[in-house]
């Protein structure tokens, strides 16, 4: 088993989203800390995300909040100063290193044309949840991967911040995968079981990734 191919996941893995959620409290008109106290209660629940903004507004539809926000002039938005520092090294390492790189996240149509403009030379692919169809955890999301990355599925590490929407499925498709700590969901799942049994490999930086991959691509089975 060779790992060939390395593929991120884009919230918490590449871009800091502490200035978009953030935002999202200001539209909602809710302080900023009580927001993130909120957003860190649900997922310690095991609830999903979006379950937040009904805390505050229930019947809110994220969907439609987004267009309105676009409409306001407040896009969702995100550019170079909220990429995590270790983002551009460690993709300049791992290029070096001879691998196909991509990224696939559940992202929105808009989102990826900024992962697009942010990554032109940096990468081989970007696919989201929206050119797809399918959203993580949903298998069809992995499958969508395993079609456009140009090699076999066990030589794939998929590199996300959450055991349930990366780690679980990822693996469940046949892939490896990395846990990288940072982020709310990261934080949180941390020290759980499957945080420490399912994944590949963990890491602290993306720049740690290259000696890892090295060493295990070097490793007899």
């Amino acid at each position: 088993m060779t790992i060939r191919a390395v593929v991120f996941d884009v919230g918490e893995c590449l871009v800091d989203e502490t200035r978009e959620y953030g935002t999202w409290a200001d539209w909602l008109g809710v302080p900023r800390h009580t927001f993130a106290a909120m957003f860190g209660a649900v997922i310690a629940q095991g609830r999903d995300y979006r379950d937040v903004f009904q805390e505050f507004q229930p019947g809110f539809d994220l969907h439609e909040q987004r267009q309105a926000r676009a409409d306001a002039g407040q896009p969702e938005h995100f550019d170079e100063s909220d990429l995590y520092p270790d983002v551009r090294p460690a993709l300049a390492q791992l290029r070096a290193d001879g691998l196909w790189l991509g990224i696939a996240g559940n992202q929105t149509v808009r989102a990826g044309g900024i992962l697009r403009e942010l990554f032109t030379d940096d990468v081989d692919l970007i696919g989201t949840s929206d050119d797809w169809g399918a959203s993580k955890p949903d298998p069809l999301f992995f499958e969508r991967v395993a079609e456009v990355v140009p090699f076999a599925t066990d030589e794939i590490l998929y590199v996300g911040d959450r055991v349930d929407n990366d780690l679980r499925p990822g693996a469940q498709a046949g892939m490896h995968t990395a846990l990288i700590h940072r982020g709310p969901w990261a934080t949180i799942q941390w020290n759980t079981e499957d945080a420490k049994s399912l994944p590949t490999m963990r890491v602290d930086r993306l720049t740690e990734l290259p000696e890892l991959i090295a060493k295990f691509n070097a490793t007899e089975r």
